[in-house]
């Protein structure tokens, strides 16, 4: 294939193993140019590892992968020379203030000093950092460093970055600032590849969907095909008293089957195509002393689709799989 590809990532039968521990179990992937395209899966699913082969990283043990229709291992180079990883971990030095960071990195890109400053100046003001430029990142919030993070990361603008995890542990308002900024990269012509375990970032941002459970894609679409694999709609539950919950998930399991438990632990949902359905379902709630605030039928949420996929939830953590990153660093 050539550089002229109209992918930016093509990967076929990726596999790579720590010891006895196979965290990628034949990967492929599709990822068109100036796309987001999301690879969602729970801890310890294998996305961080596919992420380090394709930024040639680490190398596979088997399967083969291009970017931008070059190679991983035979074109190493010219792969790197296109792609940025940003990791859960920021990248950042602490001692620095921000605009050093942004400085030095590109002094080391190969900026002179004057276009480097420059280009530290664009990026703190795209990134709202103009204020905070000469405070030490070590007195930056959770959501200051990842946008610093970010904006370290296209010093010189990537044609295609990697980012893995880039909200974790940021808050509702930083989490919403991060994903402005990844939108306004794809509006540039950047290609995004975005590994997550939120289904709601997912949903928000991507083009395209890999779903990847115990290190191989087990359902690929966009979000809608992903929704509508597993039916037409489900059935929101809000209870007022959220002690109820273990007696709602039993009688909703009973008269529809296939219930989800959110993060809210006022709310559940379970799979539901009919509304005369729903509404029997509604009344045995309250039947069984179950005091529901609101209901509503829907179409299905990420979060039903994983649990349907693959019989767990996406938070999760599979233990089966053990953690990919520790034994990356113990290889």
């Amino acid at each position: 294939m050539s550089a002229h590809s109209p992918l930016a990532v093509e990967a076929t039968g990726l596999v790579k193993s720590f010891g006895e521990t196979r965290a990628v179990d034949g990967v492929d992937l599709a990822v068109g140019r100036g796309s987001i395209y999301g690879v969602l899966g729970p801890n310890g699913a294998g996305k961080t590892t596919t992420i380090r082969m394709l930024a040639t990283l680490i190398r596979p043990d088997a399967g083969s992968a291009r970017i931008f229709g070059h190679d991983i291992v035979e074109e190493a180079d010219a792969v790197r020379g296109a792609v940025s990883l940003t990791g859960q971990l920021a990248s950042v030095d602490e001692d620095l203030t921000g605009r050093e960071n942004l400085i030095l990195l590109g002094r080391l890109l190969g900026f002179k000093r004057p276009a480097a400053k420059e280009r530290a100046a664009e990026l703190l003001e795209a990134f709202g950092l103009l204020e905070a430029a000469g405070r030490l990142v070590k007195h930056y919030s959770g959501g200051m460093r990842r946008r610093l993070d970010i904006a370290a990361s296209i010093v010189v603008t990537p044609d295609l970055m990697f980012l893995d995890e880039p909200t974790t542990g940021l808050d509702p308002r930083s989490r919403n600032q991060v994903w402005e900024i990844i939108r306004a990269l794809v509006a540039e012509g950047t290609t995004i590849l975005l590994c997550t375990q939120y289904l709601e970032e997912a949903d928000q941002l991507a083009d395209g969907i890999a779903v990847i459970d115990r290190g191989k894609v087990i359902a690929e679409g966009t979000p809608g095909q992903l929704k509508a694999s597993v039916g037409s709609g489900a059935l929101h539950v809000r209870l007022l008293d959220p002690e109820q919950r273990l007696v709602a998930e039993q009688v909703l399991g009973r008269e529809l089957g296939g219930v989800t438990l959110g993060a809210d632990p006022a709310a559940l949902s379970a799979s539901c195509s009919a509304a005369d359905r729903a509404a029997e379902a509604v009344a045995e709630l309250t039947r069984a002393g179950v005091r529901v605030a609101d209901f509503s039928l829907g179409q299905p949420s990420l979060d039903e689709v994983f649990l349907a996929l693959t019989g767990h939830t996406a938070d999760e953590v599979s233990t089966e799989q053990g953690d990919p990153i520790h034994e990356e660093q113990a290889a």
